[in-house]
């Protein structure tokens, strides 16, 4: 059974927990993560991980042990209630193990969510329309890439209203739009703040990790919704170091773009941490992006401030 547009979210709002295994595929990483917890918060509960009935496991150990699944799928767990196995960024490469897996499937057995990503110009053609709505003709390309990118790191309803803001912006105004266009109507300070924080991270720079923490809460940036914007910069930098051709090219290879200083970041970013340790950094921010947005009891801005020091810790080992 194949699902998409609002019957897809209708399910994934609602899974069915007689399903042996739910697919999740999608063109935005952070909008398939978040299906994704929806999907196992949905089956498990927010106790879920803590009663040892969610059971992760990375793509890359399954193809170095297929029986991880198989054992997971058949394990016996201690507390009552509905079992997850979590497969996480799943590949072509792996499509046979989970078969192999699914084969003697049973009623009771732990239930398999897996994911993984591809890039489709959903977005390209979400702003084609809305430029079109308000009457402003195609942009050149440099404008378009930066709305591009806009869109992947505002929340929707965030771009949304920075483009209407663009609308009224240049109303009555028949020139092209232009990048100054643009940043004059896109959210400003919250963004630097973020950028400002993962360039410490990155650097190993734990020391300095406590006053920025403690300001961003106070300007309203919520620790999921940071937890998010570091997920989503790591995964980019692991896409680059993980190119065949090493960063270089793998930098070029971003969708969106990345441009000047902010692209040389990147590839810098990826030449020192490997990757390796990126996998390992996404983990620590998965993992705590879970229990974020669980009933857990521990304060948010303390397990994000933790998890933001491993992580700098981690930058310089």
């Amino acid at each position: 059974m194949m699902l998409t547009g609002a019957a897809a979210r209708d399910y994934l709002r609602k899974p069915d927990a007689a399903h042996a295994a739910i697919l999740i595929f999608g063109a935005d990483p952070m909008r398939v993560a978040d299906a994704r917890q929806g999907v196992v918060l949905a089956l498990v509960g927010p106790a879920g991980a803590d009663e040892m009935r969610l059971t992760r496991i990375a793509s890359a150990d399954l193809r170095k042990d297929p029986a991880l699944l198989d054992d997971a799928i058949k394990a016996q767990g201690f507390f009552p209630g509905h079992r997850v196995a979590l497969v996480e960024d799943a590949t072509d490469g792996i499509a046979k193990v989970i078969g192999a897996a699914l084969s003697d499937w049973q009623p009771g057995d732990e239930q398999v969510v897996f994911f993984g990503f591809f890039f489709v110009s959903f977005v390209l053609v979400f702003l084609f329309i809305a430029l079109r709505v308000v009457v402003l003709a195609r942009p050149d390309r440099d404008v378009m890439d930066l709305l591009m990118s806009l869109s992947s790191t505002l929340e929707p309803g965030d771009f949304r209203q920075t483009l209407d803001k663009i609308s009224l912006y240049k109303l009555g105004d028949d020139s092209p739009l232009t990048l100054d266009d643009v940043t004059a109507n896109a959210p400003q300070s919250a963004e630097v703040d973020v950028d400002d924080l993962l360039d410490i991270v990155t650097a190993g720079q734990d020391d300095q990790l406590g006053p920025i923490m403690r300001n961003l809460p106070a300007q309203g940036v919520a620790p999921v919704t940071l937890c998010s914007g570091a997920t989503r910069h790591f995964r980019r930098v692991h896409q680059v170091a993980a190119d065949p051709g090493g960063p270089a090219s793998g930098v070029g290879r971003l969708r969106p773009p990345a441009f000047g200083p902010r692209r040389d970041k990147i590839v810098r970013q990826a030449s020192h941490w490997g990757r390796d340790r990126l996998e390992r950094a996404l983990t620590a921010l998965t993992d705590v992006d879970l229990q974020l947005r669980s009933a857990q009891s521990a304060p948010p801005d303390a397990l994000l401030e933790r998890t933001m020091i491993r992580l700098a810790m981690m930058a310089r080992r």
